[in-house]
């Protein structure tokens, strides 16, 4: 085979990879209607729960709060929202969720609603291993037009930093440890909290935007 061709084989194999990296990098998101309608107040609905645990509503909401703060959001209390939401009849994040926007605007007078589905919580035992994890979604609507302006997810898992040193015994013995100290401490709640920040933290790539009341705010 001659050097030209060697050569040519090479290049079309270095586009191929570079094609594929391309591929596989996370685009940056569109803003534009987050950037236009910008919102000052956030409603946080009781997040629809995919998981098996029937903790994991409540458990992400009591966190989801913070992240928001700090990024410069005024955010209804959840507290006070989740009574006016009982005292409406509507006691289940389904129903919650299926409220027209234009009809939250006009019970909360918030700007925009957030929309969170935790698809993970809990621990789970696999072979020599035991994790925590949650995992949830989320998306962000501007009530006033009904318009999307942002969504996300993220995930966080007590397998992060595990390192497993201790032989096959030792991991077993581990596994069986973490697990019982997971369920008896609601280990997933924890993890819930970064989980969230990691969901509506600004400052992440392709993740919420600072609100006004942050010095970065417009300026990301």
């Amino acid at each position: 085979m001659s050097f030209s061709r060697i050569r040519g084989i090479a290049i079309a194999l270095l586009l191929v990879v570079l094609a594929s990296g391309c591929a596989t990098q996370q685009k940056p998101y569109n803003y534009a209607a987050f950037k236009e309608s910008k919102p000052q107040s956030i409603l946080v609905l009781p997040p629809l729960n995919s998981s098996p645990d029937i903790a994991a509503t409540y458990g992400m909401l009591s966190h989801v709060t913070y992240p928001l703060a700090e990024s410069g959001y005024y955010v209804l209390p959840v507290t006070l929202v989740d009574e006016t939401f009982k005292q409406n009849g509507l006691t289940t994040p389904n129903d919650i969720h299926n409220v027209a926007p234009a009809k939250l605007r006009e019970i909360f007078g918030a700007d925009a609603a957030l929309y969170i589905d935790v698809k993970s919580y809990g621990t789970s035992y696999v072979v020599v291993n035991s994790t925590t994890t949650v995992t949830a979604s989320a998306k962000l609507i501007d009530l006033r037009s009904g318009i999307e302006l942002w969504q996300g997810s993220a995930t966080a898992s007590s397998g992060e930093n595990q390192n497993n040193q201790n032989g096959l015994v030792g991991m077993l013995v581990s596994a069986i440890v973490n697990q019982i100290v997971a369920t008896s401490t609601d280990a997933s709640y924890k993890i819930a909290g970064t989980a969230s920040s990691r969901l509506l933290m600004a400052g992440h790539k392709n993740g919420i935007l600072y609100g006004p009341r942050s010095p970065q705010y417009q300026k990301d």
